[in-house]
C-alpha cells in the first residue's frame, strides 16, 4: 500500500442546521448547532486514513485550543501529524457552515494559520517523508505552497492530485505538474470558462485541461457521479443514490477516498467507484470528518449496491 501525504488546511467547523440559508439582512432561527473539526486538507486526510490508507498530514495550525483539538482528532485516526507546523501568532482556521433542509450547505472561511504554510515548510516536510507515493492537496493554503508541492512531486516521481477548491484560476506552470485534477462543476467552469451544461461541454472542458498538461481529469458532478477523462477513458462513472442529510465535506471525502483507492486499485475506474461510495455514505451523516466512512463500511456498501 502506497504512503499518502495530504497537504492542506485544518479548520474548526461551526455548523448550524437551518430550514433555509438566510438572505442579506435576514435573521433566522436555527436548529441543531455543532462544533466539529474540518478544513479540506484535514477532512481528506481523515477520509484517506479511515478508508485504510497510510497517511501523513502537512499543514499549519495555530497554537490555540482549536488547533490542539484538531491535532488530537487526527491522531485518533492514526494520521502522522509530525509534519504539522504550529503558528504562535495566527489563529487556527475557522469555518461557518449553514446546512439547509435539503442537506445543501453554504460555507465561509477565516483561513488564519492555514495561510502561513510556506514553500519552505513543504521542502522540510517532504524531505522527511521520503516514502510518499501520492500527494493530495487543495487551495485553502497559499498558491505558491501548492506550486512548490507540485514541482517537488513531479521531480521525485510522486503522483500529484489537485482538488482545485475553492475555485480559482491556476497557472500553466502549476497545471503542467498536476497528474490528476478533481474539480467540481463550478471549479471546472472557473478553470476553463466552459459551463458544464451537457456532456459535450464536459468533454470540451476536459480537452482544455488536457492541453494544459493534466493527464487525468475527474470532474465531480454531484448526484450524477464523476466524469473521467484520460488517455484510456472518457466516460461518466455514476454514483449511488442515497437520501442526503448534509453534503458538507462530500467532495473532501471523495478525494481522500480516491487517493486511498489509487494506492490499491490498478484500474482508476474502480478507484472512482470506491470514492463515489465513500462520498455517498458521507452525505447521509452530519459533519465533514465525522461523516468519513471506514473501509469496511465502504466495501459493505459496494457489495450491496453491486
Amino acid at each position: 500500500m502506497a504512503h499518502i501525504t495530504i497537504i492542506g488546511s485544518s479548520n474548526t467547523d461551526l455548523i448550524m442546521q437551518v430550514d433555509k440559508t438566510p438572505g442579506p439582512g435576514e435573521t433566522i432561527i436555527g436548529k441543531q448547532f455543532s462544533v466539529t473539526p474540518g478544513g479540506k486538507g484535514a477532512n481528506q486526510a481523515v477520509a484517506a486514513a479511515r478508508a485504510g490508507g497510510d497517511v501523513s498530514f502537512i499543514g499549519c495550525i495555530g497554537k490555540d485550543v482549536f488547533g490542539n483539538l484538531a491535532i488530537e482528532k487526527l491522531d485518533k485516526d492514526n494520521i502522522d501529524t509530525s509534519s504539522i507546523f504550529r503558528d504562535s501568532d495566527a489563529p487556527s482556521g475557522m469555518a461557518l457552515v449553514y446546512v439547509d433542509a435539503n442537506g445543501e450547505n453554504s460555507i465561509s472561511i477565516a483561513p488564519g494559520s492555514n495561510f502561513e504554510l510556506s514553500p519552505k515548510n513543504i521542502d522540510e516536510s517532504l524531505g522527511k517523508l521520503s516514502n510518499t507515493k501520492i500527494i493530495l492537496t487543495q487551495l485553502e493554503i497559499p498558491i505558491e505552497t501548492v506550486e512548490r508541492a507540485a514541482h517537488l512531486a513531479r521531480k521525485q516521481g510522486i503522483t500529484f492530485i489537485l482538488d482545485p477548491a475553492p475555485a480559482a484560476s491556476l497557472s500553466d506552470n502549476l497545471m503542467g505538474n498536476v497528474d490528476i485534477i478533481t474539480p467540481n462543476e463550478t471549479e471546472a467552469e472557473k478553470l476553463t470558462g466552459i459551463a458544464l451544461t451537457n456532456e459535450t461541454n464536459i468533454r470540451s472542458a476536459c480537452e482544455k485541461l488536457h492541453k494544459q498538461g493534466v493527464g487525468t481529469i475527474i470532474i465531480t458532478l454531484g448526484s450524477r457521479g464523476a466524469f473521467l477523462s484520460n488517455s484510456d477513458y472518457s466516460q461518466l462513472i455514476p454514483t449511488y443514490k442515497v437520501d442526503p442529510i448534509d453534503t458538507t465535506g462530500a467532495g473532501d471525502i471523495f478525494n481522500g477516498a480516491l487517493a486511498r483507492a489509487m494506492s490499491e486499485y490498478e484500474d482508476i475506474r474502480e478507484a472512482i467507484k470506491f470514492a463515489n461510495a465513500a462520498a455517498a455514505i458521507s452525505v447521509t451523516k452530519l459533519g465533514a470528518q465525522a461523516s468519513a466512512p471506514k473501509k469496511s463500511e465502504i466495501e459493505t456498501f459496494l457489495k450491496r449496491e453491486d
